[in-house]
């Protein structure tokens, strides 16, 4: 497995708009539906072992904040031709089992991870209620097979100044996880 870093998309950024389905009810999600709301987008996949490794936490985490007003899109940008795994129907098949209360939505050309800067999986991404960035990075330290306990305490502190309007504060870790499965020669530019 890769490790890859987040690409840090630059604070105050206003959120990038998109319009996606979520899979498991083929409802469009969009930020716009939104307005008004603090917003928390994930990349994430089923397959990928660093998001395994945090899944447990991370809903929990998306669940609860959603329950205070967070606006939560969930989404999965990896490439079908290698990896089938991470399609719709997996997706549906683990956001049901597992009773997600958030969507979860595919983006099959890979225009709105694009948009977002999403270099790995998980790559998360926390907006105020005007939907500028006031952080993006890690859920907390752990990774798989580095002993320390899922906590979710760097994006829960994060939601947290959010959600009080107070500063999230400009010293934030990159998320690090498996890279996103680009479809041949759709490889974003702004890796270098």
């Amino acid at each position: 497995m890769a490790l890859t870093p987040s690409t840090m998309l630059p604070l105050g950024t206003a959120a990038p708009a998109f319009t996606l389905k979520n899979v498991v009810s083929s409802e469009e999600v969009s930020p716009a539906a939104a307005a008004g709301k603090p917003l928390l987008v994930m990349f994430i996949c089923n397959h990928c072992p660093f998001v395994v490794h945090v899944r447990d936490v991370m809903v929990d985490l998306a669940n609860k904040y959603a329950d205070q007003g967070v606006a939560v899109i969930a989404i999965n940008a990896n490439s079908l031709a290698t990896h089938p795994q991470d399609g719709p129907e997996p997706m549906k098949a683990m956001a049901t089992h597992e009773g997600w209360r958030f969507p979860y939505c595919f983006d099959e050309t890979q225009e709105v991870a694009k948009a977002y800067k999403a270099a790995c999986t998980p790559d998360f991404y926390v907006f105020d209620a005007n939907h500028k960035l006031t952080y993006r990075g890690q859920l907390d330290d752990s990774r798989p097979g580095n002993g320390m306990k899922v906590t979710g305490a760097d994006l829960r502190a994060a939601l947290d100044a959010t959600l009080s309007g107070q500063d999230v504060g400009a010293e934030q870790r990159p998320s690090i996880g498996c890279n996103i499965k680009w479809i041949r020669g759709n490889e974003p530019d702004y890796f270098g």
